[in-house]
């Protein structure tokens, strides 16, 4: 079992940064591809970005490409989400994940593990 808690969120205007962190705990992350999604009000979750276990590669959404970088830190078993250019369409809670198999990363059933969120809001 693999626990995740995000901290983080906040109230930002447009244009602003955020970096959101998540803490795992229970099993080293290392074995484990982390993600981050987000689900605004009236809208279904959607992938984010996300970073393999192997070699670190990411893969990040068109959406939030060029704004959002996802990272990890094996040894502190942390991952984070640093939002920069923040608009008001990025207003969500936001999720961390953690899958120990494979597939398509936006694929929501292919994620093992989900934090319980933190509120991110964008005013213009």
């Amino acid at each position: 079992q693999v626990q995740l808690v995000e901290s983080g969120g906040g109230s930002v205007q447009a244009g602003g940064s955020l970096r959101l962190s998540c803490a795992a705990s229970g099993r080293t992350i290392s074995s484990y591809d982390m993600g981050w999604f987000r689900q605004a009000p009236g809208k279904e979750r959607e992938f984010v970005t996300a970073i393999r276990r192997s070699d670190g590669s990411t893969f990040t959404a068109d959406s939030v490409k060029g704004r959002f970088t996802i990272s990890r830190d094996n040894a502190k078993n942390m991952v984070y989400l640093q939002m920069n250019s923040l608009k008001p369409e990025d207003t969500a809670v936001y999720y961390c994940a953690a899958r120990f198999g494979q597939g398509l990363f936006s694929t929501l059933a292919s994620w093992d593990y989900w934090g319980q969120g933190t509120q991110v809001t964008v005013s213009s």
